[in-house]
């Protein structure tokens, strides 16, 4: 575990030496790299907004706000919807976090309102198009190179609905097929911070049995799927091209198909909501773009 750097941050310290901090505490609560990436450099920006000896404890929720009114209109950068809501996102975070651990006695980004941006609806799969790209997997499995590796692959994201990222990380300890007509796979996060992402997910039982051939062929070792984002990636490319889609498959394809399939199925909201490793707060916009989808508005 990391440990803080020897400063005691008050409400006379300066930003930069927090913002640092505050990247040390990211990194011990598991956060990605490209989380902290992003959350430090929206930080950044916004000290350089402030003179040098700004202190924390002299930030008020007006110089937040006249913050986020330079970026939107006299930066001279282009700051997207998406951009600006998650930099407030990054700027509340910081702020939380000081006043949570005693740092501050007030946090002034408590009352700074969040700008909210709904993304556009994603692309899910038709039936007749998931079927096709199932019958396109079979091929590769039964084709003269016997390679059930699409197979597995797509037929675990469609059941499961799990993020790329969760699939790259499945490793062959994960799994538990000691009694095949109850096997399951447990979703495991590194750190204390995506601890709520963490869920038991059943496997189909046409997944148990096709399996050993998948097995026999690759032998994993530690990781289910030992290939890099890029070639799972184009793995999914190739079986949509060979099942004739119009659309580009991908792992968010895959997700949100699983997600609809299940909604539709009657499944109860928050056992989806748990099986999609999700927020309550990310429920929100989830469930409301199932409902789209579904046509129920």
């Amino acid at each position: 575990m990391t440990t803080l750097p020897e400063i005691h941050i008050t409400s006379d310290t300066t930003l930069l030496p927090a913002i640092q901090s505050w990247e040390v505490y990211l990194q011990d609560q598991g956060r990605s790299r490209f989380t902290i990436k992003a959350f430090i450099g929206d930080l950044n920006l916004f000290a350089s907004f402030f003179a040098p000896d700004t202190t924390l404890g002299s930030v008020t929720e007006r110089d937040i706000n006249r913050f986020l009114e330079w970026l939107q209109k006299e930066r001279g950068v282009p700051c997207s919807p998406k951009s600006l809501s998650r930099r407030i996102t990054s700027i509340k975070s910081f702020f939380r976090w000081l006043t949570q651990t005693g740092r501050l006695p007030i946090d002034p980004a408590e009352k700074v309102l969040q700008q909210s941006v709904i993304s556009p609806l994603p692309q899910v799969l038709t039936p007749d198009e998931e079927l096709k790209v199932i019958e396109a997997a079979t091929t590769q499995r039964n084709s003269s190179k016997k390679d059930p590796r699409s197979y597995i692959l797509i037929t675990l994201l469609l059941s499961s609905g799990i993020k790329k990222g969760e699939c790259l990380s499945l490793n062959m300890n994960h799994l538990d097929m000691e009694d095949p007509k109850n096997a399951s796979f447990y979703v495991r996060y590194a750190g204390t911070a995506n601890r709520y992402k963490e869920r038991k997910i059943d496997l189909t039982q046409d997944w148990v049995e096709v399996f050993p051939e998948y097995v026999a062929k690759y032998a994993p070792i530690e990781q289910v799927f030992p290939w890099s984002p890029r070639r799972l990636e184009y793995l999914l490319e190739d079986l949509g091209r060979e099942a004739g889609l119009d659309k580009h498959l991908s792992f968010d394809m895959c997700r949100w198909t699983s997600a609809i399939n299940d909604w539709q199925s009657g499944m109860e909201k928050d056992l989806l909501r748990q099986k999609l490793g999700i927020s309550k707060i990310q429920w929100r916009e989830i469930s409301m773009k199932l409902r789209q989808l579904s046509g129920e508005n």
